[in-house]
């Protein structure tokens, strides 16, 4: 059974997610290993703030971890939180970051502004 949405569906969407891996782990790998020194004022702020929403995820993940599972009260809804639970807490993560964030992504750029001498 697939689920259409557009003009493609969910389980063909949650293969290309998690048929290689984490992709918010890919994305922070990716702004981890290019060189800044070159970057703009724009360029650093969207990468503190990616790496920024990595560590909120990891935080929901680690919480969501220490919460006790009852094998007894799985539900449908419990099901779906174990398909769809990354997706959500990188979503939950990446809204956080919007505007002012939790400030680490604004302690990281002025960090990197001054290493960088942008």
């Amino acid at each position: 059974m697939s689920i259409s949405i557009g003009s493609g569906n969910i389980t063909s969407a949650y293969a290309d997610i998690y048929g290689t891996g984490s992709a918010s782990s890919s994305k922070t790998e990716e702004v981890a290993n290019k060189d800044y020194s070159n970057a703009t004022e724009e360029e650093l702020m969207d990468a503190c703030k990616d790496f920024e929403a990595y560590f909120l995820e990891q935080v929901f993940k680690a919480m969501e971890a220490t919460v006790d599972k009852n094998e007894d009260s799985k539900t449908s809804g419990v099901n779906v939180m174990d398909y769809f639970g990354d997706t959500f807490y990188q979503e939950i993560a990446e809204r956080a970051t919007e505007g002012e964030g939790i400030g680490i992504a604004k302690m990281l750029y002025e960090q990197m502004k001054r290493n960088y001498d942008i």
